[in-house]
């Protein structure tokens, strides 16, 4: 068990002011809720991809246009000071596969998507060259996982590692009590849209 230090005021104040910048941020960047429904746990961004993307079912070039998706932090299943355990992965992995499902249905229903070649993103808390429940989920639910691309360098990585550390500081804290920042290695997870709704899109 990994102690959870108590709350003091000053980090209820910065916690707040994370969230704050977080909203803004997405805001600025286009990342936005795609339904009302309280069951997702992702918002959607749209975007093109910076780098050649191999996959099983072919070769999607850059610039392609993605679905960026991300988790939604105010969401995501609260970790308890013990630590995950199998509960919380469990309740965890259900709201992945419901959130990945109304996507699929958002993209089927929105014609205007249709010219979306992939759907996916970028991860800071699994990891590749060891075993990893999260990146064990991914790839089980039809997703190729790759090294970052690092379109910022290992400098640019860095800053975004400690942004996630901070958001995982302020809206999960027992996450960011189990993961240093110095241990976070961002990954990319992608999948042809043609296969995501193939998988997803049946509910």
């Amino acid at each position: 068990m990994i102690a959870v230090p108590p709350l003091r005021p000053t980090d209820a104040s910065l916690r707040l002011l994370i969230r704050r910048f977080d909203g803004w941020l997405s805001r600025l960047e286009g990342v936005q809720p795609f339904t009302d429904d309280p069951r997702v746990i992702l918002r959607l961004q749209e975007g093109r991809l910076a780098w050649d993307v191999p996959l099983p079912d072919g070769t999607l070039c850059r610039t392609s246009s993605v679905m960026f998706v991300h988790l939604w932090n105010d969401r995501i299943p609260p970790i308890s000071p013990a630590g995950p355990d199998m509960v919380w992965a469990l309740r965890t992995q259900r709201a992945l596969v419901y959130s990945f499902r109304a996507v699929a249905g958002h993209l089927i229903a929105t014609p205007r998507l249709d010219s979306i070649k992939a759907v996916g993103g970028t991860l800071a808390q699994i990891r590749l060259g060891r075993p990893d429940g999260g990146r064990a989920l991914l790839e089980h639910l039809g997703f190729t996982i790759f090294p970052y691309h690092r379109p910022a360098g290992a400098f640019g990585e860095f800053w975004e590692n400690f942004y996630t550390w901070s958001l995982m500081w302020a809206f999960n804290p027992p996450s960011a009590a189990r993961r240093g920042l110095l241990s976070l290695r961002r990954t990319e997870f992608w999948t042809t849209t043609s296969r995501f709704r193939a998988r997803f899109g049946e509910a």
